[in-house]
């Protein structure tokens, strides 16, 4: 690791990984101002890229902006320097998530740099995982993945996991019956050769991994009632892992806080050999996510589901080019 000049590539650089990071949809709601004299990034949101029947209240769209602060912060720790970012500076700027300035990094960006190989190799995957545990070990490096960015992790107990399954099926039952989500759905999604090859954001059906035959894995399929051509089914997990992440309070600035935890417990994960996906469907109901909550954790408000496992690599999906998102000055 060594600090290295902040020219127009390295900045570019910095905000392709930053933007590898996942989002509801992929729908990639960020955008990234770089201001040479002080060496500072602006975080800011796309409000032309909300998800707006089933994200209303854009809290998504924060956890997703904050994935890829992080991932910003792991950019550049690897290059020799300290992301220092400050929430929400601006309260007359409701679109400025983030100042996110550069300085040279001391001892304390070993542990952040460390993450740096796992930007690029992580997926989500839609795939069926095997039945294998996720290690105590393991399990206590996630948690405090989480805690070191003010998050909880929680690995809940095979109750509540049911009770969370249940939750999902529930979403999906109302999904199907709502039209502002079909929409939300047909402009996210690009089914069909061309459009899957072409796509730049969205999720496109080669990453929409096998229709589940039976299992109960807890797997979004983005084709809703689109037929796709030579996809399988496959059997799914009997006992899926599933973790919920949450903060304490349920403000912006903890929906960025989120996002961050989420982001370093998925690399952290992706480095351990670990396959991920996350699963926002009973999250993305309000009266469904407070009962996801684990009674018998002291977390406030879940932000987010994930599953995790050991199952094929996945697909990647598209990202845009750094350079539509940047604008540096």
């Amino acid at each position: 690791m060594h600090e290295t000049a902040l020219d127009t590539k390295t900045v570019t650089d910095l905000v392709a990984e930053a933007t590898a990071a996942p989002s509801m949809y992929n729908a990639q709601p960020w955008r990234f101002r770089y201001l040479k004299e002080s060496r500072t990034f602006q975080l800011r949101s796309d409000p032309g890229r909300t998800v707006p029947h089933s994200d209303p209240d854009s809290r998504a769209l924060h956890i997703g902006c904050g994935a890829a602060l992080l991932n910003l912060r792991v950019a550049a720790a690897h290059r020799g320097w300290k992301a220092s970012a400050e929430l929400l500076p601006d309260p007359s700027d409701p679109e400025l998530l983030a100042l996110v300035r550069l300085v040279p990094a001391g001892d304390d960006a070993a542990e952040l740099a460390a993450l740096h190989p796992a930007i690029s190799r992580r997926r989500t995957s839609r795939a069926p995982f095997d039945e294998r545990q996720v290690p105590a070990a393991l399990q206590e490096e996630l948690r405090e993945a989480a805690r070191r960015e003010a998050a909880c992790l929680v690995f809940p107990d095979r109750y509540h996991v049911q009770n969370v399954l249940d939750l999902v099926y529930d979403a999906e039952g109302r999904d199907a019956a709502d039209p502002g989500r079909a929409e939300d759905l047909a402009r996210w999604t690009r089914v069909g050769h061309e459009a899957a090859e072409t796509a730049r954001d969205g999720v496109p059906e080669y990453t929409f991994g096998p229709r589940k035959h039976d299992g109960k894995a807890p797997v979004r399929d983005f084709s809703g009632r689109r037929p796709v051509t030579d996809r399988e089914a496959a059997v799914f997990e009997s006992a899926p892992n599933l973790v919920l992440l949450g903060t304490a309070e349920d403000r912006r600035s903890d929906w960025l806080r989120a996002g961050q935890a989420m982001e370093r417990v998925l690399l952290a994960a992706t480095l351990n050999g670990l396959s991920t996906a996350l699963t926002s469907h009973a999250l993305e109901w309000p009266d469904l996510r407070w009962v996801a909550r684990d009674p018998q954790s002291d977390m406030g408000y879940v932000q987010m589901v994930m599953r995790l496992g050991y199952g094929p690599e996945a697909p990647g999906s598209p990202r845009r080019p750094a350079e539509e998102v940047l604008y540096i000055e």
